[in-house]
Parts: C-alpha cells; sequence; structure tokens
C-alpha cells in the first residue's frame, strides 16, 4: 500500500523526531502545523533557526552561549568572579538565574564524564576551567552538577584537581531527587540546594 503522506511532510516529521523529548505523533503534529502556517510566518521560523544556529557561539571565559564575545554574566561588572558556578549545560543557568540569590560567575562543562557513553574528560570544558581558576583571583567553585550518577563522577574528578591547589570546592546539598535535574528544579529548592551547600572532600 503506498505511502499516503508526502515526501516532504515525512522529511520535516522526522526532523523533528529527532529533537530531544520528542516523539514521532509530536513530530508528526509540528510538521503538520509548520506546512500550514503562512509562507511569511514559515519563513521567519526556517530563519530563527539558522539565525540562531549562525551567531550563537560560546562564551570566551565561561563556554555559556551568546551572541557576544563575551556573555552578560561574564560582562557584568557586579558579580562575583571569586565563585565559579560549575553547570552541566547552559539551560542550568537558566535555572540558577531565577533564583536572582546568586551572585557569582559560572562555567558550563557542556557534558558529564561518562566512560559509559565514551564521554571522557577531554571532551567536556575542564581545561577551560581550570586555565580560570589558575589565573589566581577564585576562591571558590561551586559544583552544581545533576545528582546523577555522571553529575558525581564528574564532580568528584573536578575537585580532585582542584583541592591540591587551595581552592574551596563545595557540592549543593541537594533537596532535589536523586537522579532529578537542575532545569525542572523550582527556585526555593535550588536557592535551598545553592544556600547550604557543603565541601567537597
Amino acid at each position: 500500500m503506498p505511502n499516503s503522506t508526502a515526501l516532504p511532510l515525512v522529511i520535516l516529521s522526522e526532523q523533528f523526531a529527532r529533537l530531544p523529548g520528542i516523539g514521532m505523533k509530536t513530530a508528526q503534529r509540528l510538521a503538520y502545523h509548520v506546512v500550514s502556517l503562512p509562507d511569511e510566518e514559515a519563513k521567519a521560523f526556517a530563519d530563527a533557526i539558522m539565525n540562531a544556529h549562525s551567531s550563537i557561539h560560546e562564551c570566551g571565559i565561561c563556554c555559556n552561549l551568546t551572541d557576544q564575545r563575551i556573555c552578560p554574566v561574564c560582562s557584568d561588572d557586579m558579580r562575583d568572579t571569586s565563585t565559579i558556578c560549575v553547570v552541566e549545560t547552559p539551560k542550568d543557568i537558566t535555572a540558577f538565574e531565577r533564583t536572582n540569590e546568586y551572585h557569582g560567575v559560572y562555567h558550563v562543562l557542556h557534558g558529564l564524564i561518562s566512560p559509559l557513553d565514551g564521554i571522557t574528560p577531554d571532551m567536556i570544558r575542564i581545561k577551560e576551567l581550570l586555565s580560570r581558576i589558575s589565573k589566581g583571583d577564585v576562591k571558590e567553585v561551586i559544583m552544581a552538577t545533576n545528582p546523577t550518577v555522571e553529575g558525581e563522577a564528574t564532580a568528584m574528578y573536578i575537585s580532585k584537581l582542584i583541592k591540591p591547589l587551595g581552592i574551596k570546592v563545595t557540592r549543593l546539598a541537594f533537596g532535589l531527587p536523586i537522579g532529578g535535574t537542575l532545569e525542572f528544579a523550582d527556585e526555593v529548592t535550588l536557592f535551598k540546594a545553592l544556600e547550604n551547600r557543603s565541601e567537597i572532600g
């Protein structure tokens, strides 16, 4: 029996299905919606994707995503550069910023150490973190990786590299469920985890 769906629609659905958290049924709904858009809206949607893809890159200091050479946090003179909060993804920074309680700076690893998935320490932004610390004004590094096996392993690995430098390394006091993620934590839980962080080792 021949496929009743037009090939371009199938291809578009498959592209949506490649996005995280999007199943095939949702992908098909999105594809049908995009196809039904007026030409102007469809072009604006496509242009927004291409513009984001071409103009967004990593901040030259913290590795967060930005369209400037230096991200807004790193370029803010009011931030406390002696405290670095280390997170897995740029989305985690957004979660912390919602609390309005953290005034230090960040460092984005863009992943976690996971030998089972073939992700080794040199594949995430650990070298960049150590380079920042070597400049001498850092007093505390907060390991804010998620409370998963990979998150814990990454926190311990980085802690062992930093501790000999005489810098305080702390870990969030998670009021989060084990296996949970920072991205979905509410502001109060995240603030309490930050406030009650404890030193590693």
